[in-house]
């Protein structure tokens, strides 16, 4: 029995997953990103994933049949399957590299380089607040017009440290500031991480859509577990949540 034909038609389409997937993978992976720029097409990146795994199964159950039933007295060549297998890990390896220039890219959220934007002021998508000097600081809006917005801050814990009720409010941006003192009066110690949760109702008692924000300038830029990360007020958000970018502070 001999599959070397079928080896070979499992293996040729991956070649062409990625460009420069038939060269060396170091040549490959250069050709592939500068092909497209320096990014992938998520679906692109899934698709050959998915095409890999189907591949790869098919070639190992193919190579243990071929085993299984091999003349004991004239043994198959391994050259050949070895090959096809090294080429298909160089193909996994490729897609891996596409996936990490992916990420690079998304992680920058289409505002540039990230650098730059130290001492922007911008705002940001994120409900985080740092108690800082004795308080801490949103901005928040909603959709439409509320009779009732009632403002909750919680600590790291999930605890309910604070509630307002804002009364009727306009749709539209507002500020709302915390003085760092819990429902029991006391002035807690600077430094924790706070959350703001608003409960917008309208006249009929129905939920309006509301959104939480900081805005300040930008005081730092750092990577965490492969994410980039600014500092805006005290708080690391991710540089994708950012919204608008204006001038230095």
């Amino acid at each position: 029995m001999s599959i070397a034909s079928d080896i070979k038609s499992i293996t040729q389409p991956l070649s062409q997953l990625l460009p420069g997937a038939s060269s060396s993978s170091g040549s490959g992976a250069a050709a592939g990103a500068s092909s497209t720029g320096g990014a992938t097409d998520p679906s692109t990146v899934s698709g050959a994933q998915q095409s890999l795994a189907g591949d790869q199964q098919m070639f190992l159950t193919l190579l243990t049949a071929q085993l299984k039933n091999q003349d004991p007295l004239s043994p198959m060549d391994t050259g050949q399957f070895t090959q096809q297998l090294v080429a298909m890990t160089g193909v996994q390896q490729q897609i891996q590299t596409n996936q990490l220039l992916q990420q690079l890219v998304s992680n920058q959220g289409g505002v540039g380089d990230p650098v730059g934007l130290i001492g922007k002021t911008v705002t940001a998508t994120t409900n985080s607040g740092t108690l800082q000097n004795g308080s801490a600081s949103w901005l928040y809006s909603t959709d439409g017009n509320a009779k009732d917005v009632t403002l909750q801050v919680t600590d790291s814990f999930g605890r309910v440290v604070s509630q307002t009720d804002a009364g009727q409010t306009a749709a539209g941006e507002h500020a709302f500031s915390w003085n760092g003192k819990n429902l029991l009066g006391q002035q807690l110690t600077d430094g924790g991480s706070y959350t703001l949760s608003v409960n917008a109702v309208d006249t009929a008692g129905t939920s309006v859509p509301s959104h939480t924000y900081q805005r300040g300038p930008v005081q730092s830029v750092e990577q965490n577990n492969g994410q980039t990360l600014v500092n805006v007020g005290g708080v690391d958000v991710p540089v994708s949540s950012i919204t608008t970018v204006g001038a230095g502070a």
